[in-house]
Parts: structure tokens; C-alpha cells; sequence
């Protein structure tokens, strides 16, 4: 059982960068896909960006160039850099765990909600005008 911790969210003004910090208990970390979601209020959970175990990234279209998602194995943790932060990009922030063998396909689509076993209970941005 992997257990996620969020931390790092806050309320900032827009344009601003901000850096969430995702810590696992399992130290088996390295062997996890590790991503970020995030839900809006009144909106579903989409995805944010997701780090393979061996390294890949890949990113929504609304954060790609904004926000750089990276991981520390040696200290269980995965973090998620967010600059030039926009008032949409106010949400709660999720990070998720999970070992899907369909990675090849993330090029193509998003990941899905459904291909990660392990979430934390979220952490909030909010970003003002």
C-alpha cells in the first residue's frame, strides 16, 4: 500500500510560480509511474503531467512549457514546478501512483484516472487575478 502526501499548494497571484512536492511511503517509489492530477471545482479530474519510472514525462497542453514535473527516488518524492501560474490554473492538486503497462500509449492520449492505484488527498492552488 503506497501512501502519498501532497504539500507546497497556497494561494498566489497570477503569473507567480509555485512548487508541489508529492512524498510515498513505499519504498519501492522508483518503481512507480508518478503523475499529477487536478480537479476544479464544478469539473471533473483531468490530468496535469505524468513521470515514468525510468524518466519520460509527458504533460496536458495546458501546462506543457509551464510546468516541469520531476522525481527524487532517493527521497521518495516527485514534484511538480509551476511558473507563469494562470488564474485557471486554480484547483486541487492530486498525486497518483500507479504501474501501467500502457505507457508507449500516453504519446498519443492522456493518462487516465483509472490507471493509477494510489492518490493523495490533494493539495489547493489558487491563483488570483
Amino acid at each position: 500500500q503506497v501512501q502519498l502526501v501532497e504539500s507546497g499548494g497556497g494561494l498566489v497571484q497570477a503569473g507567480v510560480s509555485l512548487r508541489l512536492s508529492c512524498a510515498a511511503s513505499e519504498r519501492t517509489f522508483s518503481s512507480y509511474h508518478m503523475a499529477w492530477f487536478r480537479q476544479a471545482p464544478g469539473k471533473a479530474r483531468e490530468f496535469v503531467a505524468v513521470i515514468t519510472w525510468s524518466g519520460g514525462t509527458y504533460y496536458a497542453d495546458s501546462v506543457k512549457d509551464r510546468f516541469t514535473i520531476s522525481r527524487d527516488n532517493a527521497k521518495n518524492t516527485m514534484y511538480l514546478q509551476m511558473n507563469s501560474l494562470k488564474p485557471e490554473d486554480t484547483a486541487v492538486y492530486f498525486c497518483a501512483a500507479g504501474s501501467s503497462s500502457s505507457v508507449g500509449s500516453w504519446h498519443f492520449r492522456a493518462p487516465g484516472i483509472n490507471e493509477f492505484s494510489y492518490w493523495g488527498q490533494g493539495t489547493q492552488v489558487t491563483v488570483s487575478s
